[in-house]
């Protein structure tokens, strides 16, 4: 015999999640835009230059593949909520990915974007973390 499956109203941490997802879009295009955009010239200086020859290509290259990521990604949450999990996992990677460009930024002390003093490159330090758990927990299944 099979059960019925009966919906509950959303509970509110759900709701939580759900805006939480919705913001983490919104960062994640507005970003994705601006790497792509006005920003790009600036973001280069993010950058470090291990990067270039890791990668074997150049800075504003890295730049504008960031963005791109960073719109997909915003995409991707909104287009495929039954695999959220996964993009979360994504996105977070991705944040814990970019970090040592802004570790770069911070020690050469350069200004980007937004970020155009010591204590604004710190700050940004300290964000990075709280954006990979803003994006494991908005990306949460149900009951966890």
């Amino acid at each position: 015999m099979r059960r019925r499956r009966i919906e509950i109203p959303q509970p509110r941490r759900e709701r939580a999640r759900t805006a939480a997802r919705a913001g983490m879009a919104a960062l994640l295009a507005a970003a994705g835009l601006s790497h792509l955009t006005w920003g790009r010239r600036g973001y280069r200086i993010v950058v470090p230059d291990w990067a270039t020859r890791l990668l074997r290509t150049d800075k504003d290259l890295i730049v504008v593949a960031s963005g791109a990521v960073e719109v997909l990604s915003a995409a991707a949450l909104v287009i495929f909520p039954a695999d959220r999990a996964r993009v979360g996992g994504f996105v977070a990677a991705f944040f814990v990915a970019v970090f040592p460009g802004n570790v770069h930024q911070w020690r050469t002390g350069r200004s980007a974007p937004g970020l155009a003093t010591d204590r604004a490159r710190l700050g940004r330090l300290f964000l990075q973390p709280l954006l990979v758990a803003w994006a494991l927990w908005a990306t949460r299944q149900r009951g966890c």
